[in-house]
């Protein structure tokens, strides 16, 4: 049964249980039986909504000197471990760079070429691995036994030719002993400008080709019962920043599977290390894709200012040998920052809004 009250402008129908059908162009009567009153939540609610958050920045506090012994207990470790690791070298090892035709990865094979290692170079652009092999070989770099580098074109957006790609790679020595996933693409946009076919290149080759080709090489290093998986991360695995937004978001799953997948093949004598670097020197804000699919060709400011490549590959040979779980390869600002977001978020969401409004304004 239904109950009509009738306005001055127009007609208003209420059921009997007191609801208002879409369409209504004014509220029923106060005093009528059938009306219903939205009352506001009551004040007292948005007072214990401001305690709690209060409680819970204060609660963060009271943790601060629990994360900082633990950070004590880890560094005392790693000290230990340091003193104590018995053969380091890499002499002869079969390593297996991705991405290695320019920028780090071009750096890690000057490194490790140095270690003696045997280098199988791989990335899209066959004319540049070459150039990195001969400058190699020419360098005069390596003392003793040499190994020529040997190059692989690989695509890690092609998932599907991935399984052939690496029966030529382990045909190469018959092992792979250092996986060093460094390849991928970086990006700049709006997450509200942004194609979906861009985020789902960038998770295509930061993510699914990174842990394809890791699954395709780690049965043969569990048949061996050894080996060691390096993926080269970011800062943004741990601090997302305004207009990096599929970056981020790829770099924060690979963290992710790495921390799931070290876990599980632990006994398989299987170690992973995850490299998080900040700025680098290098050409990836100039290849960065925009929210279009383009190329975004400018360098950053930050990445102009970042550290020196050759640099930073000799501490990630140090991790390599080290076997660190983990290493952030940045400043003691982004450091801070990391830590910020960890222990107060509501401020640092605070900051990274006002970057943003900036940085919008800027453009």
């Amino acid at each position: 049964m239904k109950t009509s009250s009738v306005g001055k402008a127009s007609e208003t129908t209420t059921t009997t249980d007191g609801n208002i059908p879409l369409g209504s162009l004014e509220s029923p009567s106060k005093t009528g039986p059938d009306a219903q009153i939205l009352r506001l939540p009551f004040k007292g609610n948005l007072l214990l909504n401001w305690a709690k958050k209060w409680l819970n920045c204060i609660a963060c506090l009271l943790f601060l000197p629990l994360t900082i012994i633990g950070r004590l207990v880890e560094a005392f470790f790693a000290i230990k471990q340091r003193i104590s690791r018995h053969d380091s070298s890499l002499e002869g090892k079969v390593v297996l760079i991705t991405g290695a035709s320019s920028g780090l990865g071009e750096a890690l094979a000057k490194c490790l070429y140095t270690e003696g290692c045997k280098l199988i170079i791989a990335s899209r652009r066959y004319t540049e691995l070459d150039r990195v092999k001969e400058q190699l070989l020419g360098s005069g770099l390596r003392k003793g036994t040499i190994y020529p580098p040997v190059i692989i074109e690989l695509d890690l957006q092609d998932l599907n030719n991935l399984a052939d790609k690496v029966r030529t790679i382990l045909g190469v020595y018959g092992y792979v002993d250092i996986l060093v996933n460094n390849a991928g693409i970086s990006y700049r946009g709006e997450v509200t400008d942004t194609s979906l076919e861009v985020d789902a290149k960038v998770m295509n080759i930061n993510y699914f080709g990174t842990i394809g080709l890791t699954k395709a090489i780690l049965p043969s290093m569990i048949i061996r019962q050894s080996g060691h998986i390096v993926m080269i991360g970011s800062l943004q695995s741990k601090l997302a920043i305004p207009f990096r937004s599929a970056y981020a978001a790829s770099k924060h799953a690979l963290q992710a599977f790495s921390d799931s997948l070290r876990a599980e093949i632990h006994r398989h004598k299987i170690d992973v290390t995850v490299i998080n670097p900040g700025y680098i020197r290098t050409s990836l804000s100039l290849n960065a894709l925009t929210g279009r699919g383009d190329k975004y060709g400018q360098t950053d400011e930050t990445t102009e200012s970042g550290a020196d490549p050759l640099q930073a590959a000799y501490e990630i040979v140090i991790a390599i040998k080290e076997k660190t779980q983990e290493l952030m390869l940045c400043s003691l600002f982004y450091r801070l920052a990391v830590f910020l977001r960890a222990i107060l978020p509501n401020v640092y969401f605070k900051l990274m809004a006002r970057r943003a409004a900036k940085s919008k304004k800027s453009r």
